[in-house]
């Protein structure tokens, strides 16, 4: 028997499926279809996918965000070549080589970012740091959109550093595990950050925006995807009854649901972060832009939080990372933050009590 446990916020991962993305794979389990992606719903997702960026890109369905971002960047590089990436980027922290392994070694250069961000000088100083035989060539940038800190990127500093990519020969790869809240932040069309502002890999992410699995590669220059399909036949990407990771996109393309999703988790970040405004002992450590919030807490309130049987990580710079998803409940946002308040009090109390 599976019991309820209260709902948690230490990552958008926690959630379920949403009624769209659920609703689409029911109707495509009602029956057979072709294998391989050979079905009506991979290629009414891919249809999707077209209308949504206002492109004819090409679109291929894998199984993960460390599928996607590594088979998109080794089908940007060959072995010899180096990938620059910030230093908190997903491809440096948490996708255990992945990248160097599927691109047969291409190397990741990392430059330096306190808040998580790229900027077109730090591609140019990694790219042209040197340029002689013995060192990797430059190929390719990829950003995190919205970053691991939960920023996000803005047109013009997207179109900036695809510009300098174009300066330097280089492509421009957007890990967008969360694209959709980047989009909801920013009130953008998809296209005005991606392939307009000079973007031509997205990765898509599906799971962390009411799929339960899935992500989607989108090549918005076709001849970069040449026999891209073999690649992840290849990498074990290749899902015999595709039809399953395709449909749940169709529910939440067609519908919008991709997009209110999205809205709805950055909206109840902005809403814990309003309600954490005037506590003296707790400070955002970056600005909530998306569904993120990172808070600086002394230790007894981190403590004290868990106490309460509240869960959160703290792998980015110490502090309590918390992540709104597209089922997050309101009631259980202002629960958080009363719990916040609650034992900040008791923490300047016994401070107090002590002096």
């Amino acid at each position: 028997m599976t019991t309820t446990q209260p709902q948690q916020f230490a990552s958008d991962n926690y959630a379920g499926i949403c009624p769209e993305a659920f609703a689409a794979m029911a109707e495509a389990n009602a029956g057979s279809a072709t294998a391989y992606g050979a079905d009506g719903w991979t290629q009414r997702a891919t249809d999707a996918f077209r209308d949504l960026f206002d492109t004819a890109c090409d679109v291929f369905f894998v199984f993960n965000g460390t599928a996607a971002n590594s088979l998109a960047l080794a089908a940007l590089c060959q072995s010899y070549h180096s990938v620059i990436c910030s230093s908190s980027a997903h491809v440096e922290t948490d996708e255990c080589g992945a990248p160097e392994f599927f691109s047969n070694g291409s190397k990741l250069l990392v430059a330096p970012s306190s808040d998580g961000k790229l900027t077109p000088d730090a591609v140019r100083r990694l790219a042209t740091s040197r340029s002689d035989i013995h060192f990797p060539k430059s190929r390719v940038v990829t950003i995190t959109q919205p970053t691991e800190t939960g920023l996000v990127y803005t047109v013009a500093e997207i179109e900036a550093i695809a510009a300098t990519c174009r300066s330097l020969d280089l492509k421009l790869h957007m890990d967008g595990a969360r694209f959709a809240h980047a989009c909801a932040a920013l009130g953008c069309a998809p296209a005005d950050i991606t392939w307009r502002a000079g973007v031509d890999v997205l990765c898509f992410g599906g799971t962390k925006n009411g799929m339960g699995v899935g992500e989607a590669i989108v090549f918005f220059d076709p001849a970069l995807s040449v026999d891209f399909d073999y690649r992840c036949k290849q990498a074990g990407q290749l899902a015999s009854k595709m039809r399953f990771l395709a449909a749940p996109w169709v529910g939440l393309l067609e519908s919008g649901a991709w997009l209110r999703n999205a809205a709805h988790g950055n909206a109840c970040a902005a809403r814990l972060a309003a309600a954490l405004a005037n506590l003296p002992d707790v400070r955002l450590m970056v600005p909530v832009e998306a569904n993120a919030v990172f808070l600086d807490a002394p230790a007894a309130v981190l403590d004290g939080l868990r106490a309460r049987g509240w869960q959160f990580y703290t792998f980015i710079g110490g502090g309590a990372r918390f992540m709104f998803a597209w089922d997050a409940a309101i009631e259980r946002v202002d629960a958080l933050a009363a719990d916040l308040r609650a034992v900040c009090q008791r923490a300047d109390r016994e401070v107090m009590a002590a002096a």
